[in-house]
């Protein structure tokens, strides 16, 4: 890992220093109300990463003309929209962030910079949620399930598995992440774990989304998000496997 060249409370590098190089993977389905406002909060220099996963309401127009990058991914699934951004990517530093106005990509400044300055390999925002409805009992429970599950599995004492986070490109490619549903982001901390990756939290925002979640918002969706992620803990280390 190379020496910290940025400070903490701003991506851009001090003068005479490397450019910084981020891109910012937002899975998008039917979020055209909430793009605004999302593309808004990307740091200045990084670039984002919208990737299309069928939506109807022409998310893919807006956000091109606010002058994202937009990947059309026609095979649906939260995973499989992370991992075509992923595979989009150019950047050496890869986060990834909802797009439904709930989470502030802003706040995966100090995640960068972590790993930049050689302090992590994997930075998760733990959400702490700001306002009535930003995050249903029924989603917390389910992630707190989770997250006992991940203990025993890999020790890691993490308190949420969010979908705001940080790593190198090529480092999270080299792991391999098979699922392409809702089981990709915990499948990405076990895999990253079982590789012996330094991975750290930090407390982020969590504010009431925009629309109507696809996932969490109802028992049904929780119940499929956490279906799939349990299959991903029940693989053995080392061992590859693919969603259906």
């Amino acid at each position: 890992m190379s020496a910290v060249t940025t400070s903490p409370s701003s991506p851009e590098p001090p003068p005479g220093g490397p450019a910084l190089s981020v891109d910012v993977v937002l899975p998008c389905l039917d979020e055209a109300a909430a793009l605004p406002w999302v593309l808004r909060r990307i740091p200045p220099g990084w670039r984002a990463i919208v990737v299309d996963n069928g939506s109807t309401d022409g998310s893919g127009s807006v956000a091109r003309e606010l002058g994202a990058t937009v990947v059309r991914e026609t095979r649906r699934g939260f995973g499989a929209a992370c991992h075509a951004g992923l595979t989009a990517a150019t950047a050496e530093f890869v986060c990834f962030c909802d797009c439904d106005a709930s989470l502030d990509p802003a706040d995966a400044v100090p995640f960068v910079d972590e790993i930049r300055a050689g302090a992590a390999d994997l930075v998760l925002g733990r959400r702490r949620p700001r306002g009535r409805g930003a995050w249903p009992r029924h989603a917390r429970a389910g992630n707190t399930a989770l997250a006992l599950l991940l203990r025993r599995r890999t020790g890691l004492r993490l308190r949420d598995l969010g979908p705001l986070r940080a790593a190198r490109r090529a480092d999270l490619l080299a792991l391999g992440i098979a699922d392409r549903r809702s089981g990709y982001p915990l499948e990405m901390v076990v895999r990253a774990a079982d590789a012996g990756w330094r991975i750290t939290e930090h407390d982020v925002p969590y504010t009431p989304r925009t629309g109507a979640s696809k996932v969490t918002g109802t028992w049904r969706g929780t119940w499929h998000a956490v279906r799939d992620m349990s299959r991903v803990l029940q693989e053995q280390p080392g061992r590859e496997g693919v969603t259906p």
